[in-house]
């Protein structure tokens, strides 16, 4: 059964937005890519003595199940150069489950929803510019719901459009 997963994706080492591009062919042979957001700059969020990221985000219509679809994007991650040496650092590339359907998991290593996608402006900028209506399981608010109630002044400013 094809299931809507949306992701986030972000870069901030070599050729952001050739790793965005090189990111997202790789996820078609994961599935059928229905929709994908505007770039946005953005600034490092946690460890901020960085780069600034590209971000977008995917929707994935998906026959994986959702710990079948994290070990190939650990997968196309690893191929792309990434490097786990610190946390929240640098990356050629980040892919993260945001939404997989309205499924809920907490096993494995694997949370999605994502834990934190609610409290990122990187995340629901693009998210909601594809997917304002998808709804969070767990905090039964609206992707666009949110972005509005999110207090943060992490700087997102959209570089291209659809």
């Amino acid at each position: 059964m094809t299931k809507a997963a949306y992701l986030s994706l972000g870069s901030n080492v070599g050729d952001r937005l050739e790793n965005l591009r090189s990111a997202i062919a790789a996820l078609q042979n994961l599935g059928k890519i229905s929709t994908v957001s505007s770039i946005y700059e953005t600034e490092p969020v946690e460890y901020t003595d960085q780069s600034w990221f590209l971000n977008c985000a995917v929707q994935l219509e998906t026959e994986l199940s959702p710990h079948q679809l994290m070990q190939e994007i650990l997968r196309i991650e690893h191929g792309m150069g990434r490097v786990r040496s610190q946390p929240k650092g640098p990356r050629t590339i980040d892919i993260d489950i945001l939404l997989f359907g309205d499924e809920q998991v907490d096993r494995g290593g694997l949370t999605i929803p994502h834990a934190a996608m609610h409290q990122r402006r990187f995340v629901l900028e693009p998210l909601a510019e594809i997917a304002p209506d998808a709804l969070h399981p767990v905090l039964r608010k609206t992707v666009s719901q949110l972005k509005e109630k999110l207090h943060s002044d992490q700087s997102v400013r959209r570089l291209t459009e659809q």
